[in-house]
């Protein structure tokens, strides 16, 4: 039983220090010693019983000894559970190959500014600016919340700072009106054609285009609505079901007459179109963000497979099949995600107010909208020249 400078007892495990700071402590069942220093007697009895706990129930218990390893392994398991499939992906990619190597070993306190350093430098060589970003977003997020916690004193990566330029938001690819017309004269010839054209009239993500069941069309009121994703996982070899990448991505969305009759068209052919066992003996699980509920994807009622195999079209496929597409028009190879981009600058060429572009783009925020998908093309300055010019004469 420990006690004050005034000889008061403090509880087990808990004795004032002579600089007045309160000691906590306990013997793991490692046989380490666990200690932490408070200001308070209250603050020294919650951590003791909190970090006795944690022990007792095979959780992590908050000490600096800890190796960054494991720290990394209980923050992705614990704490950001609940972020985006495909964030915890780049987190863990970005660990594994960049981030592990050089401190997973190394006691979480023992970091230093220099080592994330050596990261960010050993990366300079071989990696575009966006894939350092990233490491340095998941290296950053991982310690901030260590100190959230009070697993380290100090932020690791105070001060710390990557060089190489990020590809900026203008140098995103779309296509002109030009290439759009170029393109879309090309796919017409192609089985995929409508899912291209749907994206160009609707901006949705290619996962949200995948995993769209006839449930998500509101026939009568022309309405499509977005609640879920499907992507087929290459490392590991199988599909999977999932939420929309944020919460604003939940979105019920007014169909074009063109977008309506591209789904209507899927529709009547959808009894003798081919389908694949795996398709029609597949239920994919996936929670709703919303309410935490399970909710399941039935496969065979998805609107888009492929007409040869009878499966969904993966990720990777369209991107291929575009790049043929593209060399047939003549025109530079873009991906799939171009297309939205796309769809979000014809929309604002045609007046469509930015914040109403965010909610059709499911965007949680407008600046990602401006920055990231909203183009000034030479067509709409020379439109928009034209337009001063008629005010003022």
């Amino acid at each position: 039983m420990g006690k004050d400078l005034k000889g008061k007892e403090c509880g087990a495990g808990i004795c004032q220090r002579k600089d007045r700071k309160y000691a906590a402590r306990f013997l793991g069942r490692d046989g380490v010693r666990r200690e932490k220093h408070f200001k308070t007697l209250a603050e020294a009895k919650n951590w003791l019983a909190d970090a006795k706990y944690e022990e007792k129930h095979g959780l992590c218990t908050a000490n600096a000894d800890m190796s960054v390893d494991e720290w990394h392994t209980y923050w992705m398991e614990n704490l950001i559970c609940d972020l985006a499939p495909n964030t915890r992906r780049n987190y863990q990619e970005r660990y594994d190959k960049n981030i592990r190597p050089v401190i997973g070993r190394m006691k979480l306190g023992d970091v230093k500014p220099m080592h994330c350093k050596i990261i960010l430098n050993r990366m300079e060589s071989c990696y575009a600016g966006g894939t350092i970003k990233q490491a340095y977003i998941a290296m950053g997020t991982m310690f901030r919340s260590a100190v959230m916690n009070d697993m380290i004193s100090r932020h690791p990566m105070d001060g710390v700072r990557y060089t190489k330029p990020v590809r900026a938001a203008d140098d995103i690819k779309f296509l002109t009106v030009d290439e759009q017309e170029a393109f879309l004269k090309a796919a017409k010839r192609s089985h995929n054609y409508r899912q291209y054209a749907l994206l160009l009239e609707t901006g949705l993500r290619t996962a949200e285009l995948i995993g769209l069941t006839w449930d998500a069309i509101d026939w009568k009121k022309h309405t499509l609505t977005i609640n879920k994703t499907l992507e087929y996982r290459h490392s590991r070899g199988y599909w999977r079901a999932g939420p929309p990448k944020t919460m604003k991505s939940y979105r019920t969305i007014p169909l074009t007459d063109k977008a309506y009759e591209i789904l209507k068209s899927c529709y009547d052919e959808r009894k003798t179109r081919k389908q694949s066992k795996m398709l029609n003996e597949t239920i994919l699980e996936y929670m709703d963000r919303r309410t935490g509920e399970t909710n399941y994807l039935v496969m065979k009622d998805l609107v888009f497979i492929n007409y040869r195999t009878g499966e969904p079209a993966k990720n990777s496929s369209y991107d291929t099949h575009l790049y043929k597409l593209c060399d047939e028009a003549g025109i530079k190879r873009f991906c799939m995600h171009a297309l939205r981009h796309t769809y979000a600058t014809r929309a604002i060429e045609c007046g469509v107010q930015p914040k109403v572009l965010q909610q059709l783009l499911g965007h949680a925020s407008i600046k990602t909208t401006m920055d990231r998908y909203v183009h000034v093309t030479d067509d709409s300055m020379v439109k928009a020249v034209k337009q001063f010019q008629n005010g003022t004469e």
